[in-house]
């Protein structure tokens, strides 16, 4: 038993809250239309954007939008603890339903709504959270463990002080963090622009310009060339054809097997990976050379990086390797300015998917080889340059979060 402060108590969860005290019935009309609050709407920071929460009825909903969350309440997600989705709705909420994936925290009598909120959110509570959660892909916390959580509090009157003093610190560490957020976001625009421009119009605004006739691209350098993405490099797709894909009969061998994700988490070249396959899974996939710039056509469309390494991959993903005309660098820097034209051929089914064959029918202004060459060495310094301003922002970031998660665990 910890050594609480002179008049400080400590109950469990249960004994001073109500628990999921209101949920949707069976019998509720399926015309009934509410806003819906799902996990990914939230993080530690609260909901991370209100116009995101999509408006649903009772018919079309999923099953799991069930409880209802009022004015004064915490929802706490039960799933992936570590990333505490925790938001407090202080003000009047109308229609507002939740996944079963959270839990609904109404304070009783004596215990401050704010209060409450910061001491979930504490680091002591995430530690508990994390320990008493099974499972290994999607981990969650048992009703039982939810409502055994002890919780630490003082006075009414010392709760609304803690509470004011939390939300006026808080409150300025959140508009910090996100000024900071908006200046990385800014740099990414920067980034995207330096990259657009050098990929269609060189890096000399001297070069005489010719019309192209593309809509992504209307002129381009008059020494350029138009050609398709398919003349100018081979565009071979990603295969692994057993069913079940999930067998483990096929994994943890020697060979690398990468996933969109791998992609998405590189930022020019693919240089970890998390799974790798055996001989079997071999031979119910293809090896891909050192070098290959490969794409993502489902899930995060469009997406590429550079393979440092030979590596296998499933048919979520195509592999682009450059001919003699060119370079790979360059033909990584045009598909990232090209990725819009993807996603507007993309297409919806359960989830975007893009055709691999449309990638190739598309056409680019190319310049010879020498002055992609050139460009791609001055992309490759500004991104440089982008990098390291956004990595000190990020360290920023993580500072400010850090001393935001030390305050409220020390103050509850």
């Amino acid at each position: 038993m910890p050594v609480l402060p002179l008049g400080w108590s400590q109950d469990r969860l249960k004994d001073v809250t109500r628990i999921n005290p209101w949920s949707l019935g069976a019998g509720t009309s399926p015309d009934y239309a509410f806003e819906y609050l799902e996990i990914s709407n939230v993080d530690y920071f609260g909901v991370i954007d209100p116009s995101a929460i999509e408006r649903v009825t009772f018919e079309l909903a999923p099953s799991r939008a069930r409880r209802i969350v009022q004015k004064g309440c915490t929802v706490i997600s039960s799933v992936r603890p570590n990333l505490q989705a925790v938001a407090h709705f202080a003000d009047d909420v109308s229609d507002l339903v939740c996944s079963t994936g959270f839990n609904v925290v109404k304070a009783a009598e004596g215990l401050h709504p704010r209060f409450l909120y910061y001491g979930v959110l504490a680091e002591a509570s995430r530690q508990y959270f994390e320990a008493t959660a099974t499972g290994v892909g999607y981990p969650a916390v048992a009703d039982k463990d939810f409502n055994s959580l002890r919780v630490t509090f003082p006075s009414y009157e010392e709760q609304q002080r803690i509470a004011a003093y939390l939300n006026a610190s808080c409150t300025a560490i959140d508009a910090a963090v996100a000024a900071k957020r908006k200046q990385i976001e800014t740099l990414d625009a920067l980034e995207m622009s330096l990259i657009h421009d050098a990929v269609t119009k060189g890096l000399t605004d001297t070069a005489p310009m010719s019309e192209t006739r593309l809509d992504w691209n209307n002129e381009a350098p008059s020494h350029w060339r138009v050609r398709q993405i398919k003349r100018m490099c081979s565009l071979v797709r990603g295969q692994f054809t057993h069913r079940p894909r999930n067998d483990p009969a096929l994994y943890d061998g020697p060979y690398p097997f990468i996933q969109t994700g791998d992609i998405t988490a590189a930022q020019k070249y693919i240089r970890t990976y998390a799974q790798t396959l055996n001989e079997l899974g071999l031979a119910a996939s293809k090896q891909f050379p050192k070098g290959t710039l490969v794409m993502s056509i489902a899930a995060n469309i469009g997406d590429v990086a550079i393979l440092d390494f030979e590596a296998c991959f499933p048919d979520s993903m195509v592999g682009l390797i450059p001919s003699h005309e060119t370079d790979l660098h360059f033909l990584y820097y045009l598909m990232r300015a090209m990725r819009p034209i993807m996603l507007r051929s993309a297409v919806l089914s359960t989830q975007l998917n893009l055709n691999y064959v449309r990638i190739g029918v598309n056409f680019a202004a190319f310049p010879p080889k020498d002055e992609q060459v050139e460009i791609a060495e001055h992309l490759d310094e500004k991104e440089r340059e982008v990098q390291s301003v956004k990595a000190v922002l990020q360290k920023q970031i993580d500072t400010l979060t850090a001393y935001r998660k030390s305050l409220i665990h020390e103050c509850v």
